[in-house]
């Protein structure tokens, strides 16, 4: 909004401040910032009184329950604030004509209430609200309906406790994925071409098959951060990391004479993703503040589903998909555990690991959950360095 404001620069020049990236990313992240710093105690004294509560206990995995029993009551579906702050904070300060700004938005809505709806069925089936008197009846019949018609199209897994079915989850980021991709495949100004770390002038041309690859993305970075988030501020702050050097990337790569210097592909317009990005790491130090160890609030699916599918659409959209493999190292390595897990015990019959994703596994192992958050960040910000190192190294 802020940004339509440059067009009267020739009547205040001091509007002209509205058209620097730099400045409106600064902005973008301040606002997130204080938007989660100055709602976060009343989003969670809410949740409190609404009963949207964490259910640590795991039947299908008691062993964890020595380590989350503590956990038990505290406000999930925090994701909420963080999605919210940054869709306001773009909102105020990004280009709203700007492709890339509008596809990267409906990604983060998309999957939000897609999380949502996985975390608020779960509730359904936790716990049985406790209205006033006067409203208990209407409110029972209310949630009776909702279960039967999810029950009666198969939306939860088969112990009717775990949200939505995987299936359901998995057909809507598909859906998503292909909208996507093909918008990019039939928009002649956007490529469907690879850039391939590590060399000045190769590329791959995907095609048609650059539906698939975005396909692939989606689904493949909001699940593995929908993973990875089972510690207290493990899955945010390694989201922090990321988006930082994603907007370092959309930056350069949206600048005409640094994407030139630096032998990388040009892609006009996508230097406004540096906004979202900003607000992206905004929003993550804000809900950090109350999501560090220990947390008084987690962020649901509807918080991990969205910032992983958003991470990996903005690394589309700026050509740096191979790229995302390296800086969210963590993200595709606790998922790749939990996938060794699931064919070595089918396979062999057997496990990898005590328990998967890898962060449980180190649990169990006697490690320190303070100790596996900071080390995790510590690598993240060591594979973002050699992500951004690589620029120069062609």
């Amino acid at each position: 909004m802020f940004y339509f404001l440059s067009e009267f620069r020739d009547v205040f020049s001091e509007l002209n401040i509205f058209r620097y990236i730099t400045f409106r990313a600064g902005m973008s992240a301040v606002t997130t910032f204080l938007i989660c710093i100055i709602l976060g105690p009343y989003v969670i004294k809410k949740l409190k009184q609404l009963q949207i509560q964490e259910k640590t206990r795991r039947e299908d995995c008691p062993d964890l329950d020595q380590f989350h029993d503590v956990k038990q009551g505290t406000p999930t579906m925090g994701g909420v604030l963080i999605v919210g702050s940054i869709l306001f904070s773009v909102f105020l300060w990004a280009d709203l004509t700007n492709p890339y700004i509008l596809l990267t938005t409906v990604t983060c809505a998309w999957l939000s209430i897609l999380g949502f709806a996985d975390d608020y069925i779960k509730l359904l089936h936790s716990r049985e609200p406790k209205p006033p008197h006067q409203e208990r009846r209407r409110r029972d019949r209310i949630l009776k309906k909702l279960k039967d018609l999810t029950q009666r199209y198969d939306l939860f897994t088969k112990r009717g406790r775990r949200g939505l079915h995987a299936r359901t989850k998995l057909i809507w980021q598909l859906l998503l994925g292909t909208l996507i991709g093909s918008f990019i495949y039939l928009n002649p100004h956007i490529s469907t071409k690879l850039d391939v770390p590590f060399f000045k002038n190769l590329t791959i041309d995907l095609g048609l098959f650059y539906i698939p690859f975005v396909i692939l993305i989606v689904v493949g970075t909001c699940n593995a951060v929908n993973l990875t988030d089972g510690l207290d501020g493990l899955a945010i702050g390694c989201i922090l990391i990321v988006s930082l050097a994603l907007g370092i990337l959309s930056y350069v790569t949206g600048h005409a004479k640094f994407s030139e210097y630096l032998f990388l592909p040009y892609v006009s317009g996508a230097g406004e993703l540096t906004i979202f990005c900003a607000a992206l790491v905004g929003a993550s130090l804000g809900f950090l503040w109350f999501n560090a160890y220990p947390a008084t609030i987690f962020m649901g699916d509807v918080g991990s589903l969205a910032l992983g599918g958003t991470v990996g659409i903005i690394s589309v959209f700026i050509k740096k998909e191979l790229l995302l493999l390296l800086l969210g190292g963590i993200f595709a390595w606790e998922a790749l555990s939990v996938i060794l897990q699931v064919w070595s015990f089918k396979t062999r019959g057997k496990r990898l690991f005590r328990i998967s994703p890898f962060h449980h596994h180190l649990q169990m192992c006697g490690w320190n959950e303070s100790k596996i958050i900071i080390r995790f960040w510590i690598i993240g910000i060591i594979l973002a360095l050699l992500t951004l190192t690589t620029l120069k190294i062609r």
